[in-house]
């Protein structure tokens, strides 16, 4: 989990950055307008627009299918050689990977780029929950696993349902099928059943839990971030405070083809690391609730195996995957 520890944004623009030349851009966005892909090629190619570093706009094509398979098979096998094209990707593509979701496809036919920022999951209860802490929720699994259901706004198996496993091996749970997570269609579902009483926890994303922690219907037990968040969930502990070393980060980032040249690859990681330095894209953060998780280069490529591995190990255990 050392992978996961993030450092702060810079303050300024790196010499690097600073010698990115313009270039034609391209980002495929592996899903329909409107969701968190499309987000991220749309908000960082403007950036690069506005910091000019590419010649132009940049293109963004919606490309979805396959919970980003259609997109991950359209660049190993017609696009591999395209210097001018990146894609969004995020703690979903990882998911999927390990999944073995996108058939014949694995992370070594891409090139990782670099990540753009996190979104850190919570654990919470409801405003009138006797649970205070992390561990006394652990407890009261440990002490008998059918007292809690923990509800989530992703398909068992899905990134929600993930976050709470790994919070429980780092508790010490050996058994982690032994967690009862209930899947709703969405996070704001899943905290309407936590309110009325259905559940006894919830699972979901920081930023879409903030509207619930604003009117002071949820308890936030735990930010599953390496330290606390700034703004307004800056007064919530970490799980790690609490003894439970576990980091739930939703990452965004994008990678690009595996047969692009070295120079191609060098320019786009110093690319999205000079937008990652500007005073437009730290608005943007904090604008949508992103948190910093600066990577770039081989150091991303190292952070995303990692996420691959773990969750490829959880998801054996659950019975997922063979």
């Amino acid at each position: 989990m050392n992978l996961f520890v993030t450092r702060l944004a810079a303050t300024a623009v790196t010499l690097a950055s600073l010698t990115v030349a313009s270039f034609a851009a391209e980002c495929i966005a592996p899903a329909n307008p409107g969701g968190g892909w499309d987000f991220t090629c749309r908000q960082v190619g403007k950036s690069m627009q506005d910091l000019k570093l590419v010649d132009g706009t940049v293109q963004v094509t919606n490309m979805a299918g396959g919970g980003g398979g259609v997109a991950f098979a359209e660049v190993v096998n017609k696009r591999n050689d395209d210097g001018e094209l990146i894609i969004a990707a995020s703690s979903a593509t990882s998911t999927r990977l390990a999944q073995g979701a996108f058939p014949g496809n694995t992370m070594d036919q891409v090139r990782w780029v670099a990540s753009v920022g996190a979104d850190y999951g919570i654990i919470a209860v409801a405003k009138d929950s006797p649970i205070t802490t992390l561990p006394e929720l652990m407890d009261m699994i440990k002490a008998d696993p059918k007292s809690v259901s923990i509800a989530g706004g992703s398909a068992v198996g899905g990134w929600d349902h993930l976050k709470v496993l790994i919070a429980a091996k780092k508790a010490g749970i050996d058994d982690v099928r032994t967690i009862k997570y209930v899947a709703f269609d969405g996070g704001g579902e899943a905290v309407t059943q936590l309110l009325g009483g259905a559940v006894q926890a919830f699972t979901g994303d920081a930023s879409e839990a903030k509207g619930f922690v604003d009117s002071g219907d949820i308890k936030v037990l735990a930010v599953l971030a390496p330290e606390r968040l700034e703004g307004d969930f800056a007064s919530f502990p970490t799980a790690k405070e609490q003894g439970i070393d576990a980091v739930g980060a939703n990452w965004r980032g994008f990678y690009a083809p595996g047969g692009i040249s070295d120079a191609d690859y060098d320019k786009w990681v110093k690319a999205v690391g000079a937008v990652y330095d500007s005073e437009e894209w730290k608005a943007t953060m904090a604008a949508n609730g992103i948190a910093p998780l600066d990577l770039r280069g081989t150091e991303f490529e190292a952070f995303v195996k990692a996420n691959i591995d773990e969750i490829a190990a959880i998801s054996k255990e659950i019975g997922l995957i063979k």
